[in-house]
């Protein structure tokens, strides 16, 4: 076992490339780990930090003195020293004065890379893209979390389809973070009050090229048992457990960034989760002497607010008697009384009156935005009722729709192919159009062979788990089956990976299951499809869907066309957004509030079938991917009456345009037709929806703003 002492010095910079996520998302900065020991690259799923953990001191010196990695080592470096020197990045160049002006960026939620399982879906890989992009603008942006050392569940499909949730402790020798470095040696923890005792925090930092996350736990001796397990985990247990680790989170997370000497000049909320952090921000001006309202007022100027949900159930709230638990110390605190302070985040919910996390952020802040043009809409008619005296499309949120980190999520062959056929220099230049025009230029038949080498990928991927589940869990023979085993890569391959909710229909295409045999099982023109996703394990209607999947996936008269790839996480989101063929999405319309898969997945060639909702309305051009079922505007009371609807012209688009353009090849066997829709979507999906687009718009739109006490918020 080595550690950062045993490696040579000649190579001893390895230990510095393995603490910065930076490595995940450079294919040369992968490839050198990979080289140090393939193997291992293997097992360990990627994870530079346990590799150098396990290779041997004799390994390091053949290395030490290998010509052919030195090489690749000092590539690396100089590269890695480059983006982390004094360099010109966009915030110099355009926002010069932001550049000491430190962003606090706070979520329940980080996703950077799979070893650092702190994340469950589309809003930590949101967080962790707009860290990374962050970073690479220029911005001087610091995360706030939680560590959970036991991370988000791993998923076991049992063999008759029901969902096992199991939770595996961090081993945090063998992942890239640290603990943080305090001003003080002698401030090592960080204190918050819940009820009449002191929680201890201890802290951790995480670098992300430039970027730096600080993670909380409370996983330490001087806690009691019950304090301990409040970060261990990942959106677990009742609205009790939710409160306290909010108060951590927001509350807590302030403390942290001040007993670490940062003073942020704005700090943008994540979602609802993290908005006791505003009333902190209020208390500490209280304490200085001003009244609540000036320090309200003072604390909304610097304030952004992300809200990521349009269904209410998605909004946390907490019911009276846990707010007067956990709070009747502290309002005295801000200079209010309970009533006041029940005024700030006061809303009738479906179950009665309760204290509305969004509410309260909304009301604490001066900038507040939704994740995509639709539901800006959808997010103004909603709240509409807490500025009454407006008109619902006056009232003060705006929209920024989501984007993605395009480093991270793009294939390696993939990005071979831009780089020689449309610009070495394309990855800079990303969230240009006119640069995207050039994707044209790339011959078809090359990149037909790059989408078929993708798809191939993937269905190695599903075999090699496969075998692995067959030799480690002695899996079932049909359990193989479900899991993708009989997959053709000659087949049109519709991929379908998300979170098992209600609203997201997962179901929605076996609606009619005859008529989906039909389209399934078509002689000429056959069809496949590949699921993934987790369902809450407090969803039981999610899991009771996930399993009807999965128990279709083992269903003999499919003959393999229906598969379940289980514990989807980001290792599996890759070879999924970069290798089926169509993408599928099936919403609720408007209860998607944007989604990011459908833009990964297009970024990799990938045309998206979508319903109108989320960010598809402003992605889809006609010429770039299918629409099918009804609007919100269009949508009836009748639920299932629209499913049907919905689900009928779902099947139609299938069977008279998607596959027929798939299937329909010339003399040397490329499909010219598909091929010209796989450009469209590259050109005109890829630039727009780039995380670079994104965290230039915050910046232009609401940090700039914010920092330089801009009053108002364009709509």
């Amino acid at each position: 076992m080595a550690d950062s002492l045993e490696i040579p010095k000649r190579i001893g910079r390895l230990n510095e490339l393995a603490y910065n996520f930076w490595w995940s998302w450079h294919a040369e900065a992968r490839k050198l780990f990979e080289a140090v020991d393939r193997p291992l690259w293997r097992q360990t799923h990627h994870n530079p930090v346990a590799i150098l953990r396990q290779v041997s001191i004799e390994r390091f010196k053949e290395l030490a003195e290998d010509p052919t990695f030195l090489r690749q080592y000092e590539g690396v470096l100089k590269q890695f020293d480059h983006e982390h020197g004094p360099r010109e990045t966009w915030l110099k160049s355009h926002y010069p004065d932001l550049c000491e002006k430190t962003i606090a960026y706070f979520s329940a939620e980080f996703g950077l890379h799979n070893s650092l399982p702190i994340y469950s879906g589309g809003l930590g890989l949101l967080a962790g893209d707009h860290c990374k992009e962050a970073g690479e603008l220029g911005l001087p942006l610091v995360g706030i979390g939680f560590l959970y050392p036991q991370g988000y569940f791993h998923q076991k499909i049992e063999t008759d389809g029901s969902q096992s949730a199991n939770y595996r402790p961090l081993d945090i020798s063998r992942v890239a973070i640290e603990p943080a470095v305090f001003p003080s040696e002698s401030e090592r923890l960080v204190a918050v009050q819940i009820e009449s005792r002191t929680v201890y925090i201890a802290v951790w930092q995480v670098q992300v090229g430039r970027a730096r996350l600080y993670l909380m736990d409370t996983d330490v001796e001087q806690n009691a048992p019950w304090d301990r397990e409040l970060s261990a985990r990942l959106y677990g247990g009742d609205r009790e457990l939710r409160i306290r680790q909010e108060i951590v989170l927001g509350i807590g997370g302030v403390r942290v960034l001040r007993a670490l000497g940062i003073h942020p000049g704005v700090w943008h909320c994540n979602e609802g989760h993290t908005a006791f952090q505003m009333l902190e921000r209020i208390r500490e001006k209280v304490a200085d002497g001003a009244s609540f309202d000036e320090a309200a007022e003072a604390i909304r100027k610097t304030t952004i607010f992300t809200t990521h949900t349009p269904v209410p159930a998605g909004h946390d709230a907490f019911p009276s008697n846990l707010i007067e638990k956990y709070f009747s110390d502290y309002w005295p605190l801000l200079g209010i009384d309970q009533a006041r302070f029940w005024s700030l985040g006061g809303h009738q919910e479906s179950w009665g009156e309760a204290f509305n996390m969004t509410v309260l952020a909304l009301g604490l802040s001066k900038r507040r935005n939704a994740v995509s043009r639709l539901h800006g809409e959808v997010s103004r008619k909603m709240w509409h009722h807490l500025w009454p005296d407006l008109k619902a499309d006056a009232v003060p949120i705006t929209s920024i729709t989501n984007g993605i980190h395009v480093p991270t999520w793009i294939a390696p062959e993939i990005k071979i192919l831009y780089r020689k056929h449309i610009a070495p220099d394309w990855s800079e230049r990303q969230d240009d159009p006119v640069l995207w025009q050039l994707v044209k230029d790339i011959p078809d038949k090359d990149l037909w062979e790059i989408r078929r080498k993708l798809k191939l990928k993937l269905l190695g991927f599903i075999r090699e788990r496969a075998r692995r589940s067959w030799i480690k869990d002695r899996a079932d023979p049909i359990q193989l089956i479900a899991a993708g085993t009989l997959l053709d890569p000659d087949t049109l391959t519709l991929g379908y990976a998300r979170r098992f909710a209600a609203y997201k229909r997962s179901t929605l295409v076996f609606h009619d299951m005859e008529r989906l045999k039909r389209i399934l099982l078509n002689q000429r023109r056959p069809v496949q499809i590949i699921f993934a996703g987790k369902a809450h394990p407090a969803d039981d209607h999610g899991k009771h869907l996930l399993q009807s999947i999965y128990n279709l996936a083992k269903d003999s008269g499919l003959a393999g066309h229906i598969a379940f790839v289980e514990n989807y996480d980001m290792h599996v989101a890759h070879f999924l957004v970069q290798g089926v063929d169509v993408w599928l999405n099936t919403p609720r319309a408007p209860l998607e509030a944007s989604g990011t898969s459908g833009m990964k997945a297009a970024l990799n060639g990938v045309p998206q079938l979508g319903i109108l909702d989320g960010w598809w309305p402003e992605g889809y051009n006609g010429s770039n991917g299918w629409v099918f079922g009804k609007t919100a505007t269009e949508l009836q009371e009748n639920s299932e009456e629209n499913d049907g609807a919905d689900a009928e012209d779902l099947y139609r688009v299938l069977e008279t345009q998607i596959a027929p353009l798939y299937y329909l090849r010339d003399t040397d066997g490329v499909p010219r037709g598909w091929i010209e829709l796989v450009k469209e979507t590259i050109r005109s999906i890829a630039p727009t929806f780039s995380m670079r687009r994104v965290v230039k718009e915050y910046t232009e739109k609401l940090y700039a703003p914010a920092i330089n006490g801009k009053e108002t918020q364009d709509i």
